[in-house]
C-alpha cells in the first residue's frame, strides 16, 4: 500500500493576510520526486513555508509527515522539522565552523548524544553526497556546488520522511546545478521523497518528473510532453 507523506485538501495559503494560493489539492507518496515551478512571487516559497510550519494553514486541510497543519502548535514545529530535510538556495551553513562541526551542531540540537554515533552518521551522509573528504573544511573553502551538497547532507542527517528543496540550484551555474541534481536524483532512487521548488526549466527537461505549477493563485499539475 502506498504511503501518503504530504496531503493538502482545499487548502488556501496566506502570507501577511494576503491570499497567495487558493484551493490547493495535492498529495505526495513516499518515494515521489515532484517539482514545484512558477514565476518569482507566484507562491512557491509560501507553499514550502506552510509545509515546514513557517506559515500557518488557516483554511482547508493539510498534513505533512503525520503532522496536522491546521492544528500545528508552536511547540510541535521543531518535531515536524526533524522529520523533514530542508535545503535552501543560500546553503545556510554556519561560517565559523567546519563542515563536520556544522553537521554535529544539527545532530546535537536534535537530541543526539553518543559521540561515536554522531561521527558515524556524519560520515554516512557526507559519503552519500560525495563529500567525505571535505568534513574538515570551512564553508568558505568550498565552491557553491560543494556547499549545496553539504546542505543536502545536512538535510539527510535525521533520515527525513520528506525533503523540501527550495530553489537548491538557484545560486549555481548550469554545470554545478546538474551535479547537485544528480545527487538529489541518487538519494531519491534510494527511497527519499523530494519536493523541489525551482525555476530552472533546463533541469525539468533533463530530469523529467511530476511537476506542479503555481500561477494566478492556483497550483495545478503540468503534463510534460514526451519529446
Amino acid at each position: 500500500m502506498s504511503e501518503i507523506v504530504l496531503q493538502l485538501k482545499n487548502a488556501s495559503i496566506y502570507q501577511g493576510g494576503n491570499l497567495v494560493l487558493s484551493d490547493v489539492n495535492f498529495e505526495m507518496e513516499k518515494g515521489d520526486f515532484v517539482y514545484l515551478i512558477g514565476k518569482t512571487g507566484s507562491g512557491k516559497s509560501s507553499f514550502m513555508k506552510t509545509l515546514y510550519g513557517d506559515l500557518k494553514l488557516t483554511q482547508g486541510e493539510g498534513s505533512v509527515v503525520d503532522f496536522n497543519l491546521q492544528n500545528l502548535k508552536e511547540k510541535e514545529i521543531p518535531f515536524l522539522r526533524r522529520k523533514l530535510g530542508i535545503v535552501f538556495q543560500d546553503f545556510k551553513l554556519l561560517p565559523d565552523r567546519t563542515i563536520n562541526e556544522n553537521l554535529k551542531f544539527v545532530l546535537k540540537a536534535t537530541g543526539w548524544k553518543d559521540k561515536t554515533k554522531i561521527t558515524e552518521r556524519i560520515e554516512t551522509v557526507l559519503k552519500k553526497v560525495g563529500m567525505e573528504a571535505k568534513g574538515v573544511k570551512f564553508p568558505h573553502e568550498l565552491s557553491g556546488g560543494e556547499q549545496q551538497r553539504i546542505a543536502i547532507a545536512r538535510a539527510l542527517l535525521n533520515e527525513p520522511e520528506l525533503i523540501l528543496a527550495d530553489e537548491p540550484t538557484g545560486n549555481l551555474d548550469p554545470q554545478t546545478s546538474i551535479e547537485v541534481m544528480e545527487v538529489l536524483q541518487e538519494i531519491n532512487k534510494n527511497g527519499n521523497t523530494i519536493l523541489m521548488a525551482t525555476h530552472d526549466y533546463a533541469l525539468l527537461l533533463k530530469y523529467p518528473s511530476k511537476t506542479l505549477k503555481c500561477d494566478e493563485n492556483k497550483v495545478f499539475e503540468v503534463v510534460q510532453r514526451k519529446s
